[in-house]
């Protein structure tokens, strides 16, 4: 994050040099241990320092390089992500600095030690991870200090507030905009491009903006990203909506709410997507893209992220509260999550479900069908274009008609064109040993197998899952289909399949 901090202390001058190390978003800075700006300044490996190129500045995490090869004396290095923010010249001189000190940290000791955060404490936290004054080690404590049920009702109101505070908030100037999401934690639910097709075609406003995968192997946004364009700049979003109703985008390339996007990195690296943050996330990004009225998909099954109607209850409460005070309207449907949805499960398996869907298919995935024509019917009631009990009727018709899959191409076409979907090079087909009836399905392992594969990184990689609960199964029937893209890839996910031969339970 490129922040504005500046100062007329004296700042040290060095060479910047592109080293080509690819540190994620993470921005790295690297310099000689006998540079004489660590001996001067006390520098030392994991420091935080200020880096200023021209109008630019930094906060970037120090390495410590004792290669004298790799960079000479005067020189700093940069890894790719501190580049590209400071973009310097041939010409460029870099100064680097200890920055000043970030006094939102003794608000985040404070919840490390199990206390509340009030709603100034939180936009100040918030505040300087947006200006990256928060390195990925304070970045993680404060997710973990915030995961479980760490954080209360007013807490949680807090964090929303302050996520929306820190971006762009839209505004449609219409009475009545709309929006789902699904709390996610079954695989292969990819219900969200039918549904905008489905109630935009029917003349509803819905600027819909998705994540990336989380701890998932498949966002919405990676699904959309092997059809078609998905990062699209603000003026290009607009454009989109304002001529077709909807849009299909990656929420982290208009900025709507930096803060999430942020945490959502790290969140993803320490494979935690609590409660609480989860509330702020979606509802903060729902009401920065201007949505007036949200609806919410809990599924709850034995291996979903929701297990009980008691956590279902909860978490409703907590949706529906936290979103009465932002001023949305928040609806909340319980869904069956006792097994995976359709049949892929990774970006483009899950990209050709959605589209056989649309194309009205004789094999397309019967429940994916249902499950987005339920949510459909509930949204196009909210956006008062369908009488209460009649919007299931209304959006079967614009399925069954063809209006959906045109509405879906021309969206695709405005954000930059249309292309099918790959299949992986590499396939793996496991089939039955034994004969009897499909008893359980495990959401996690299935998904962990398809991450494995190489999902949601490898586009392609992924999971046919080519049974469902209650199925009668013969010896030598197929159950399951890895794709992987390279060899090394597919065996540890075979291997992963073999060890955990009970994700798909038979009984005889």
């Amino acid at each position: 994050m490129v922040v504005s901090v500046v100062s007329d202390e004296p700042a040290f001058r060095l060479k910047p040099l592109r080293l080509g190390i690819d540190t994620h978003q993470e921005l790295v800075v690297y310099l000689r241990r006998n540079s004489h700006v660590c001996r001067s300044e006390g520098f030392t490996s994991s420091s935080r320092v200020l880096i200023r190129i021209g109008d630019r500045s930094i906060l970037a995490t120090l390495s410590i390089v004792d290669n004298d090869q790799l960079l000479k004396p005067g020189e700093m290095g940069l890894s790719e992500s501190a580049w590209q923010r400071l973009q310097p010249d041939a010409n460029s001189e870099a100064h680097i600095r200890h920055p000043d000190p970030v006094l939102s940290l003794s608000h985040l000791r404070h919840k490390v030690y199990g206390h509340r955060l009030d709603q100034e404490q939180t936009q100040e936290i918030i505040d300087d991870i947006v200006a990256g004054r928060y390195s990925d080690v304070h970045l993680s404590s404060f997710v973990t200090a915030c995961a479980g049920d760490n954080l209360d009702q007013d807490e949680i109101t807090a964090l929303t507030r302050a996520m929306l505070r820190s971006g762009r908030q839209l505004d449609w100037g219409q009475p009545k905009v709309v929006d789902k999401h699904c709390v996610g934690g079954l695989a292969g639910n990819r219900t969200t491009p039918i549904v905008v097709a489905i109630v935009t075609a029917c003349g509803a406003i819905m600027p819909k903006t998705s994540s990336r995968a989380i701890t998932s192997p498949a966002g919405t946004a990676d699904t959309l990203a092997t059809m078609t364009q998905v990062e699209l700049s603000l003026d290009t979003l607009k454009k989109v909506v304002t001529e077709h109703g909807g849009c299909l985008a990656w929420g982290g390339s208009v900025n709507l709410s930096p803060a999430d996007d942020i945490l959502i990195r790290v969140e993803r690296m320490l494979d935690l997507d609590s409660e609480g943050q989860m509330v702020a996330s979606v509802l903060s990004k729902k009401a920065a893209a201007g949505s007036s009225h949200v609806l919410i998909d809990i599924p709850i099954g034995p291996t979903a992220k929701v297990r009980s109607d008691e956590a279902a209850d909860l978490l409703s409460r907590h949706l529906i509260n936290t979103g009465q005070a932002l001023g949305l309207d928040i609806q909340v449907i319980r869904t069956d999550g006792t097994q995976p949805v359709g049949r892929g499960i990774g970006p483009a398996l899950e990209a050709r479900d959605l589209l056989a869907v649309l194309r009205n298919q004789e094999d397309a995935p019967e429940d994916l069908r249902e499950r987005a024509l339920t949510l459909s019917a509930r949204l196009l009631e909210m956006a008062g274009l369908a009488a209460a009990g009649e919007g299931e009727k209304k959006a079967r018709e614009t399925l069954e008609s063809g209006q959906a899959l045109e509405q879906f191409m021309a969206i695709c076409k405005a954000q930059g064109g249309f292309k099918e979907p790959a299949l992986a090079p590499y396939q793996y087909n496991w089939q039955s040993k034994k004969s009897g009836k499909i008893t359980s399905i495990d959401n996690r392992q299935i998904s962990q197998l398809a991450k494995l594969a190489g999902a949601p990184e490898d586009p392609t990689a992924g999971v046919s899952l080519n049974v469902k609960l209650g199925d009668e199964i013969q010896p030598g029937q197929l159950l399951i289909t890895l794709h992987a893209d390279s060899p090394g890839e597919l065996e540890y996910a075979v291997e992963f399949l073999e060890a955990h031969p009970n994700m798909v339970a038979i009984s005889e």
